[in-house]
């Protein structure tokens, strides 16, 4: 019966994810063609996952992709820019930037490669519980600590996002400080720095909240980064979301801002 039952939840749960892609999917095609477009006068952060890596799905672009929508940007008169740059309000309208959430192998073996051939720099915010289980398990798809700190060596910055990537809208409280000053403690331990910069897991209007905010602020984070442009939450830094659906025609009306109001659409 309890095989059963388990089956049954791992159905519903791969039911539901095609779902929400399959609405993903059919939303992104509807706002290329009608979405409105919106200036940025102080630049646009992408936030990426992962690089040919399908079994992260939606989160997923393939390398020939995330290479044509570098040669797009450029073409169009982008310049790619530092994050923290745009962050902190010194971006120009045609100031791109590219950063990574979750510490995904790939982002190492292909995007890295990509980026340095185009002089692009880039932030990867880590979850610091992934990457320790990953020094202890070869076989793991996230970067192990040795990766990390050789790409911090190659001059990426390095952000947190979070110990175990729980949703911050539904987190107790009791909680906030070991998902956030843990975490930051934890990069202290294995890397001698504490990341002054951190990405909201999920990113999403409702993946935060004001006591979040305020643990963020008291472990000494500067810059909190969501994962949606203006449905963000309150006194975070807007990101766009680039998903595995996006070919020239969507990543140019995403350049345009025609999903700056756009949210993922994700379960409870």
């Amino acid at each position: 019966m309890r095989n059963q039952v388990k089956s049954l939840a791992k159905a519903a749960g791969l039911e539901r994810k095609h779902v929400a892609a399959a609405r993903m999917w059919a939303e992104r095609q509807a706002l290329a063609t009608f979405g409105r477009t919106r200036r940025k006068p102080q630049g646009r952060i992408l936030c990426y996952h992962s690089v040919d890596e399908p079994e992260m799905g939606v989160n997923d672009v393939t390398e020939r992709r995330f290479r044509s929508q570098i040669e797009l940007a450029l073409a169009k008169g982008f310049t790619f820019v530092e994050p923290s740059r745009i962050a902190r309000g010194h971006g120009a309208e045609q100031d791109l930037a590219i950063t990574f959430d979750d510490g995904c192998k790939s982002v190492a073996t292909h995007a890295a490669r990509i980026l340095a051939e185009y002089q692009i720099p880039w932030t990867l915010f880590i979850v610091t519980k992934w990457t320790d289980e990953s020094d202890a398990t070869p076989q793991s798809t996230i970067l192990p600590w040795k990766d990390v700190e050789r790409l911090r060596a190659d001059g990426v910055e390095i952000g947190s996002h979070s110990s175990t990537h729980p949703d911050f809208g539904t987190l107790e409280d009791r909680y906030l400080a070991e998902e956030l000053a843990g975490s930051r403690k934890v990069f202290e331990d294995r890397l001698g720095f504490a990341p002054i910069s951190f990405a909201i897991p999920l990113g999403q209007s409702m993946n935060w909240t004001k006591s979040a905010a305020e643990a963020a602020r008291d472990a000494g984070y500067e810059i909190i980064y969501a994962q949606a442009e203006e449905t963000r939450p309150p006194e975070t830094v807007p990101r766009t979301f680039v998903t595995q659906f996006d070919g020239p025609r969507i990543f140019g009306a995403l350049l345009a801002g025609a999903y700056d109001r756009w949210e993922e659409w994700v379960w409870r």
